[in-house]
This record gives structure tokens, C-alpha cells and sequence, in this order.
């Protein structure tokens, strides 16, 4: 009978905890040029409102056709791969990304916006299920510290955005969209670097669908935990496509700000997500997903209710606080996930990264024809009440366990 010795026993233990940054960093920062160009799209809603002379309906619309095709083929995705590796996907997906973007640059009507939005946004659903799985294959168990990387490096791109529309695409046209797709080009290298190391990882890593250590709750647990998740991810998604959606039109509207105040106030709050991200990764892994979760949805409700009653200077502060704040949820959410259905990463993180995309697309058209109806000071203070959904997180097993 073969033995294995105690020290190569020791060192696969080693190797199989040990992160794996060059990759991780490589992959977010892989996340960061997909989603500067991702953010593009809602940071030019001011510019392209008033050259196609559109309504708050067709902007949310716009919003819809994006976030629609990045949520609905998110999950077929995931679902694929889970039985099929494809380490070189997350290079065909950023082409389909600059292929829209070069739409968006050219387009002369409103249904070639649309079209635009529709290819970026399927660009998005075949990058992030194998993306999230690379990052969980190089976080040497650290699995929340892992997506919260993968994370920050989207919501810097996310944040980045809105400062490149504002002083790149505001002075120089809608045309000057194109220019970004060397940021696309350069992603494809990148993404074609990783797609070798993914390979080499593959089969074992992706197929092994019984070995994983986490306990899973009974079947009708697993369905009420599930349905929690979602309700939280859509108070978290309701509430963000306010912001990243209608924030410009709300600071314009109420505090008669220039364009490019509104963008560099819009890239303050986005640039507040990624720490709040990396702080809750950090966190769940050591004191548990469900805590994270309490603090990141109920705990803005205090912010989101005060938001739409403060000055200028108040608004900017606690746009950032809520950014901060809700932004901790993503991880947390996702890792919880996937502790609860061991051995579907593919299915779990297209499912979750469409969700965010889906409910912010119906979100983002529900509050744009809200806006209509009334006012986009009502959109918020309506979206104000929404934290109040995180008090779901009480009917939420306990999976996993936390990092000594």
C-alpha cells in the first residue's frame, strides 16, 4: 500500500493555501479596464439625453437592454463551464465588449444605442462566472478576501468611469468613446495571460464536485436561504441603480451643479465601493458572511433615509458612506452563495453577478418612469426605505466556517 510522507503531505497543504496575487491582482485589474468600460455607458446618459432628446424612460430603458443581457445569459454561462472549462472565454467576452463600445461611439439613433448597450452587456455575462471562478482557485482558501480583490478592481473601474466621461467624452463627443477600446485591447492580453494559467489548473479543480468540506443545509433551507439572498441583492441593486443611474440628473436637478461636478461627485461614491468591498471580504472570512451581511443592507438605512433631505456637501458625504457601506455586501453574498451549493460556482456567480445586473436593469426602468411620473427627488425618497429588506438576513442559516 502507497503511503505519502508527512512533508509532501505538509506541502500540498502548503501550496493548496497559499494565494495565488500575481493571478488575483491580474484578474482584478482585468475587472477594472471591463468595467471602466462598462461604466461608460451610464456616465455619458447626460450628453447622450440631450443629443437624442430622450426621456428619463428611454435612459432607463438604455439601462435595461445592458443590464438584461449581462444578467440573462450570466447563469447558462456559469452553468456551462461548471462541465465545460473555457479558460480563454474572459477574452472573447471583452470582444464582444469592445464591439459595443465601438457601437456606442457611432451610433446615430436611438436603437443603435441600444444596441450598443445590448453588446456590452453580453460581453459582461461571459466574463464574470469563469473570472469569479479564477479568483476562487487563487485564493488559497481566503475565499472572501479573494472576491473582494476581484471586486475592487470592478468598482474602481466602475468609479474611474465617470471621471474619464467627464473629462474625456464631456469636452470631446460622444466619437471619443472609441478611443477606450485600447483599454479593451489591453484586457485581452491580460485575460489571454491568465487563460494559460487557468488551463493548467483545470480539469481537477473545476470537476471536483464532491470533495468540497462545507456542510450544507437541508434542501428547504437551502430554497428559504436562496430566496433571502436574492430579496437582499435586490434592495442592494434597487438602491445602487439609483444612484449610478439618476445621481447626475438628481444633483443637476436639485443643486443646479455643472456636468462635470455631477461626474466627479458620482466617482466619489463610486470610489468609496471598492474599500467598503475589500473591507467586508476581509471580514467575512473571519467573522462570518451573515454579520456582513446585517451591517451592509440595514446598517445604511440610517443614510439612505437622511440622503434625501441634507445640503450639497451632505449629500456628497453620505453617498459615500452608503457606497462604503452596501458595497460589503457583494462578497459576503457571493461567498455565502457558494458555500451553500458546493460544487456550482459557475452556476452561483452567474446567477448572483446577473441578478445585480437584472434587478438593477428592472430597477433602473421602474425609477426612470418613477422619475417621470413625479420627480427624481422622489426616486430617492422612495429608494430610501429600501435597507429595510436586510432585516431578512435574521432567517439566514449559518455556513461555513469563519478564519481563525
Amino acid at each position: 500500500m502507497q503511503q505519502s510522507s508527512p512533508a509532501v503531505a505538509t506541502s500540498g497543504i502548503a501550496a493548496a493555501h497559499r494565494i495565488a496575487f500575481p493571478v488575483l491582482l491580474a484578474l482584478s485589474f482585468s475587472h477594472l479596464l471591463n468595467d471602466v468600460i462598462q461604466s461608460l455607458l451610464p456616465a455619458i446618459y447626460p450628453i447622450i439625453k440631450a443629443t437624442y432628446a430622450l426621456d428619463y424612460g428611454q435612459v432607463g430603458l438604455i439601462t435595461f437592454t445592458f443590464q438584461l443581457c449581462a444578467s440573462m445569459f450570466q447563469p447558462l454561462v456559469g452553468m456551462y463551464t461548471d462541465r465545460r472549462p473555457q479558460p480563454f472565454s474572459l477574452v472573447a467576452g471583452m470582444g464582444f465588449t469592445m464591439v459595443g463600445l465601438m457601437g456606442l461611439a457611432r451610433a446615430a439613433s436611438f436603437p443603435q444605442l441600444l444596441l450598443g448597450a445590448a453588446l456590452i452587456g453580453t460581453g459582461s455575462s461571459i466574463f464574470h462566472p469563469e473570472a469569479t471562478r479564477m479568483a476562487r482557485m487563487a485564493s488559497g482558501g481566503r475565499h472572501g478576501f479573494a472576491q473582494s480583490v476581484f471586486q475592487v478592481g470592478g468598482q474602481t473601474g466602475s468609479a474611474i468611469g465617470p471621471l474619464l466621461a467627464a473629462f474625456v467624452v464631456v469636452p470631446f463627443g460622444q466619437a471619443s468613446l472609441s478611443w477606450f477600446s485600447l483599454v479593451g485591447l489591453v484586457a485581452m492580453v491580460i485575460l489571454f495571460g491568465i487563460g494559460h494559467w487557468y488551463k493548467r489548473q483545470v480539469p481537477a479543480p473545476v470537476r471536483a464536485k464532491t470533495t468540497d468540506p462545507t456542510p450544507t443545509p437541508a434542501r428547504r433551507r437551502v430554497g428559504l436561504a436562496v430566496t433571502i439572498l436574492i430579496l437582499l441583492m435586490f434592495s442592494k441593486s434597487a438602491y445602487s441603480a439609483s444612484l449610478s443611474s439618476y445621481y447626475t440628473f438628481y444633483l443637476l436637478g436639485q443643486f443646479h451643479v455643472a456636468v462635470q461636478t455631477s461626474q466627479i461627485m458620482l466617482f466619489l461614491y463610486l470610489v468609496a465601493s471598492p474599500i467598503g468591498a475589500l473591507i467586508g471580504g476581509h471580514l467575512g472570512d473571519r467573522i462570518g458572511r451573515r454579520k456582513i451581511m446585517w451591517f451592509s443592507i440595514l446598517g445604511a438605512l440610517p443614510f439612505t433615509l437622511a440622503l434625501p433631505h441634507v445640503d450639497l456637501l451632505w449629500t456628497c458625504v453620505l453617498s459615500i458612506i452608503i457606497g462604503m457601506i452596501m458595497s460589503s455586501a457583494f462578497p459576503a453574498i457571493l461567498v455565502y452563495a457558494i458555500d451553500l451549493l458546493p460544487g456550482r460556482l459557475g452556476m452561483v456567480a452567474g446567477l448572483f453577478y446577473g441578478l445585480t445586473f437584472g434587478l438593477g436593469a428592472l430597477s433602473a426602468a421602474l425609477l426612470g418612469l418613477l422619475a417621470d411620473a413625479t420627480s427624481i427627488a422622489t426616486v430617492y425618497q422612495v429608494c430610501a426605505f429600501l435597507p429595510f429588506i436586510g432585516l431578512m438576513t435574521w432567517f439566514l442559516p449559518e455556513v461555513g466556517a469563519t478564519r481563525a
